[in-house]
């Protein structure tokens, strides 16, 4: 599938001619290599003999944030898959790599010894606590980094405890985007000066970026540090969520005042909204709401609100995304080999963003990858199990 926003001409993806290699890894680092590829780059995954220390709990070829990659397999545990490693990259702009800080270095595969093959090279590192600082060697998990800057603390009920925001914020959010980023803009480096660099990808340093809207509220005293006791956390009536007659729910985000103004109307309330943004009416214009809201199901206030400026959306499930109308129309969210999936973001004029062949096996490609980038004695390099 390709999904084309330009005029009659839609060229090749804007990273067409870019060559990726990715040390198999989990979450934010594929999410990366997945958008690069997106992209149009070239993106080669070493998987290690059997994919060891998958979690995920499909077979290989459903796990959609490989999508439009290659699939090789080398034992890195011997210094000639090593070896073939560095030989790629004297072919390639980037690495990413998700180990922790010194696993790399220890295999032979450090950013020394890869920049030493190709000064030019791009070395993209995705951690959760980053290279360095007390908890760099720490295990660690989305929820854990997100945990450590505020984050977490922000989202959820003001009675019931944090809310986890799936793993959004940190592991695609704060780190496989700013890996994107970080690449992208070493890449325009790259070209302008010839030198290569590493990129320190961390998720807590990219949430805690995130969170830069939030600290700007904070520091105006604009923010009251706990949850569901501002604007933008549901503590305000016109920014939340309310439940319908049928037990499902809608998003209201009325922020301005004529949008408001148009909420009240529609859900036909006798209120002023002068008192929009006074704090102490809040609870009474909530139970207002609230009111108004249960008494019809989500399909008819979706009518009432349809064309609508008063920021009123229907709260769908995953699977009920698919069909809806905005979604559709965009093919935001596409069957691609009958396997639903989100579409390649964002687009472009020109260029063209597309879904590539689907994820691969592990070691699929390994003959045709190394063949087509000049590696020698492919052959036997197979028979020996150096690949797979």
């Amino acid at each position: 599938m390709t999904v084309e926003t330009g005029g009659p001409t839609a060229y090749s993806g804007p990273l067409t001619g870019v060559r990726v290699v990715e040390l198999a890894g989990l979450g934010p680092g594929p999410f990366a290599t997945m958008m690069l590829a997106d992209l149009g780059a070239d993106v080669v995954r070493i998987d290690r003999p059997a994919a060891a220390g998958s979690v995920f709990p499909g077979k290989p070829e459903e796990d959609l944030l490989n999508r439009g990659k290659r699939s090789l397999i080398l034992d890195l545990k011997r210094s000639e898959a090593v070896e073939v490693v560095l030989q790629l990259l004297e072919h390639a702009d980037v690495i990413v790599e998700g180990y922790r800080p010194g696993v790399a270095e220890r295999l032979g595969l450090g950013p020394d010894a890869c920049l030493e093959r190709n000064p030019r090279l791009i070395y993209g590192r995705m951690t959760g606590w980053g290279q360095t600082g007390p908890l760099a060697q720490s295990a660690g998990h989305d929820i854990d980094y997100i945990a450590v800057t505020g984050a977490l603390h922000a989202i959820g009920d003001a009675h019931t405890g944090p809310s986890v925001p799936l793993n959004l914020v940190g592991d695609f959010g704060g780190g496989g985007m700013y890996l994107v980023v970080g690449i992208l803009a070493a890449l325009r480096v790259a070209e302008r000066t010839g030198a290569g660099q590493v990129v320190d990808a961390a998720i807590v340093d990219g949430a805690a970026h995130l969170l830069t809207g939030i600290h700007a509220f904070l520091t105006a005293g604009a923010w009251n540090d706990r949850r569901e006791a501002n604007m933008l956390d549901g503590g305000a009536p016109f920014y939340t969520t309310y439940e319908t007659a049928d037990g499902r729910h809608m998003a209201v985000g009325a922020i301005e005042s004529k949008f408001y103004a148009e909420l009240l109307a529609r859900l036909g309330i006798d209120e002023d909204p002068a008192r929009q943004h006074d704090r102490r009416a809040w609870p009474a214009i909530r139970i207002k709401l609230a009111a108004a809201f249960a008494t019809r199901t989500m399909a008819q206030w979706c009518e009432v609100f349809e064309g609508s400026d008063a920021c009123v959306a229907p709260v769908v499930s995953l699977r009920e995304a698919v069909a809806h109308p905005h979604i559709e129309a965009r093919g935001s969210i596409v069957d691609h080999g009958g396997v639903v999936q989100s579409a390649p973001a964002p687009r472009f004029s020109l260029s063209r963003t597309e879904l590539g062949n689907p994820p691969p096996s592990p070691g699929q490609h390994t003959r045709d990858v190394l063949t087509e980038w000049g590696i020698p004695a492919v052959d036997d390099l197979i028979e020996r199990g150096v690949a797979g």
